[in-house]
């Protein structure tokens, strides 16, 4: 079976105009999928959009929607109208680095809300429709920063650790509805949002960051499989030392130290 046999023929990646959501919409229009794109930013959506156009022959929609408003995914079942959908990628994150009481309340609300928040919702209202049909699937993507305490990272890890075990509770929930779910918790990636942050090296331990394309073919192989895995060979070994060999203080603490040499944090 193909994997648009097993899906379905439409698929909807939030957080689609680069890096990790753009590498789920190349892979998934390679698999004969249309697809609705979701970002907030109009002009990288579209342009992502485009390529895709030019290299396929699948239909490609985009919606520009801020994933932080409370009607998010109001806005994008209006916008689709009566199109099903197959197959979600849950992949629109927000971060803030730094102290925690360096940014105001209203940065972290926003974080919880766009990783969180409609997350919940969308994953109800598409996820839902699926199980009606008993056929789809569903990608959260979640980090290997959900694992443990990250400090400097606190509000984005803890909802990286929401979304890993939310997917896994729907996984049981669903698996015997047609419906498969998965976690992907990848390590660093050279995206352009990962990029621009400008990260110094952590520790010796530390792996090379994947390529998006890598962390998309190895979830997409994946799923059905299990209810959550840790992408990259370098990552599944320093998840297994900071969850299995090292204390739980040891693992926060190389966490905080670890971001606080990255980013040069006094």
């Amino acid at each position: 079976m193909t994997f648009k046999e097993r899906y379905g023929n439409t698929a909807l990646v939030a957080g689609a105009s680069e890096g990790m959501g753009a590498a789920y919409a190349h892979a998934l229009a390679a698999r004969g999928l249309d697809l609705v794109l979701v970002a907030r930013r109009k002009e990288p959506l579209e342009a992502t959009a485009d390529a895709i156009r030019k290299t396929s022959g699948v239909a490609v929609q985009t919606i520009s929607c801020d994933l932080a408003l409370p009607n998010a995914t109001e806005q994008i079942a209006a916008a689709i109208g009566g199109k099903q959908i197959d197959f979600l990628v849950y992949n629109a994150a927000l971060s803030y680095i730094g102290p925690y009481l360096s940014t105001d309340l209203a940065t972290h609300t926003d974080i919880a809300a766009v990783n969180m928040v409609t997350q919940l919702a969308m994953v109800h209202y598409f996820g839902g429709k699926m199980v009606e049909r008993g056929k789809g699937g569903v990608v959260l993507m979640s980090s290997i920063a959900g694992f443990q305490g990250a400090g400097y990272l606190a509000t984005y890890a803890a909802t990286k650790a929401f979304n890993r075990v939310l997917a896994e509770g729907l996984w049981y929930e669903w698996k015997s509805k047609g419906v498969d779910v998965i976690a992907c918790c990848a390590g660093a990636t050279a995206t352009p949002n990962y990029i621009n942050t400008n990260p110094g090296k952590a520790s010796p331990l530390e792996p090379t960051p994947q390529q998006p394309e890598q962390v998309v073919e190895e979830c997409l192989r994946t799923i059905g499989k299990k209810p959550s895995f840790i992408s990259g060979a370098g990552n599944k070994l320093v998840s297994f030392l900071m969850q299995h060999i090292f204390s739980t203080k040891m693992a926060v603490n190389m966490m905080g130290d670890g971001m606080k040499k990255m980013y040069k944090i006094k």
